[in-house]
This record gives structure tokens, sequence and C-alpha cells, in this order.
């Protein structure tokens, strides 16, 4: 009786250790799965926050790529900038989401790249500003230019016009030209195989504008059939920028008031033609007077 009153108890003992055991494994395997979801909870977020990262450091390389400047120096300096953050990136992606350490390291990191580029947006504005300012001081400078040019070029224009004008003014002119023709005897006659010489004579009148000294006044007689008499081809001056010959010529002295000159052409044998002759006198370039007298 004994025997079979102490084997129930045993046996329910057994029960209980064994309702135990199972409450304590399904406990543990809850707390397994519950650890493990949140742990691929804390996995998935850091992920999410490792792509975020990556994100947020490819918009700033991209923010760094869309700064310019005309400065060598800043640019070497952005350019060293942009070499880093992809050197940053391509590091990320290497990393282990799970790695906190160094997500917070590339964060900091973020934070002070963000700091430097907007050093370098107020460096830039500030050299853009200065580049605006000295392009519209050198368009201004250019309008002052153009000015002075143009104040200059219409100062030549009046300068030229008053030249011309005074060069007018001081144009020799000549009043009661003389011509004739002279036979040996130095009498005047019209008769061409009488003529050994041709004289013109006129007054050049005063003229306060014109440059006194000696001057040399020049002919040139042109026969009837409008050939030029001359006794040399190297017989030479010069009138509007051309070398020309003349027939005769001889120096006088001017003092500003009028002057009584000759100038005498001597005539070679057969020379002469019947008919009108025409003399134009020169004086300083300019043609002073023109008379005619005519032959038989």
């Amino acid at each position: 009786m004994e025997k079979n009153t102490e084997k129930p108890s045993s046996n329910k003992l057994m029960y209980v250790i064994g309702a135990v055991a199972l409450l304590v494994i399904a406990v543990l395997l809850y707390l397994f799965i519950s650890n493990k979801q949140q742990y691929q909870a804390v996995v998935e977020e850091m992920t999410e926050e490792k792509i975020i990262l990556t994100e947020e450091f490819q918009s700033l390389a991209l923010d760094y790529d869309s700064l310019h400047s005309n400065n060598d120096t800043l640019n070497l300096q952005l350019e060293q900038e942009r070499e880093k953050i992809t050197h940053l990136i391509e590091e990320i992606k290497t990393i282990k989401a799970t790695n906190a350490k160094k997500i917070r390291e590339y964060k900091k990191e973020l934070s002070t790249l963000r700091g430097v580029m907007r050093n370098f947006v107020v460096q830039i504005d500030s050299l853009n500003r200065r580049n605006e300012e000295l392009v519209q001081e050198n368009i201004q400078y250019r309008k002052e230019h153009d000015k002075i040019t143009q104040s200059y070029k219409e100062l030549e224009k009046v300068k030229e016009k008053l030249d011309k004008k005074v060069e007018i003014a001081s144009q020799l002119e000549t009043r009661n030209m003389e011509l004739t023709g002279l036979n040996s005897r130095g009498n005047d006659t019209k008769k061409i195989r009488s003529i050994s010489k041709i004289r013109m004579c006129c007054t050049i009148e005063e003229n306060v504008t014109a440059t006194v000294g000696m001057k040399t006044v020049y002919i040139r007689i042109l026969r009837p059939d409008e050939a030029l008499l001359m006794t040399s081809a190297d017989n030479l001056f010069e009138y509007e920028g051309e070398e020309i010959n003349f027939s005769a010529s001889r120096e006088f002295e001017y003092g500003g008031e009028d002057v009584y000159v000759c100038v005498f052409y001597p005539v070679a044998d057969g020379e002469l033609l019947k008919g009108v002759y025409v003399v134009d006198v020169f004086v300083d370039g300019f043609n002073i007077g023109t008379g005619s007298f005519e032959l038989k």
C-alpha cells in the first residue's frame, strides 16, 4: 500500500517540472522572437539612416558642383572639397549600417562640410559682386573713354576746319597782273618772231596772316595748244600733293605787305605759237593768280 502512494506523487512532480520547463522555454522563445524583431527594426532604421546619410552627401556633392568662381585659388579649394565628398560617399557605402559610431562621425563630417560650403557661397557671392562692380566700372570707363575719344575727334575736326580757314586766310593773292613778250632789247612786243622772253609782273597783296620771309614764286605758261613752256623737265614744285613742272621761278622776300615781283621765261627758237597764252602764278603751294595774253 505504501508503494502505490509514493508513485503518484513522483509522477505529479514530474508533470510540474515539465510544465515549468515548457513555460520557461515559451518565455525564452517569446523573448528571443521579440528581441529579434526589435533588433531587425533597429537594423532597418539604421540602414535607412545610412541611405539618407548617403543621399545627403550626394546632394552636398551636387551643391558643390554648382559652385563656380573666376578665382583660381578658390576653384582649387572647391575641387579638393568635391574629391573629399566623393571619397566619403564611397566610404559610407562600405561600412555596416549597425556601425553607429561611424554613422555619427559621418554625420558630424557632413555638418562640417555644409558649413564649409556656406563659407564658399559667401566668398563666391562676394567675388561675383566685386566682379559685377568691376564690370560696371569698366563699362563706365569705356563710356568715358568713348566720350573723350569722340570729343577728341570733334576737336580734331574743329582744328582741321580752323587750320583750313587759317590756311585759306594765309593764302596770298595777286592783283594787276601784267603779261607781255619782250624782244632782245627788253621792249614789249607781241610778234612771235621778235620775242626772246615772256615777262609776268604782278603785285602780291598784303596779308597779315601769311608767313613772312623768303618765298618762291612759280609760273606756268601754257601755249594755245595747252603745251607747257619749260626749260627743263627737272623744274618741279609741289602743288596739291604732287610734283608738277613750272616754266620759270624767282625768289622774293615777303614782309606781309604789298610786294611787286616779275618773273621772266627765256623763249627758245620756234617754241611759240600764235594765239592766247594762259599763265598761272603759284606761291606756298597755292595758285594765287591766273592771267592770259595773246601773241601774233
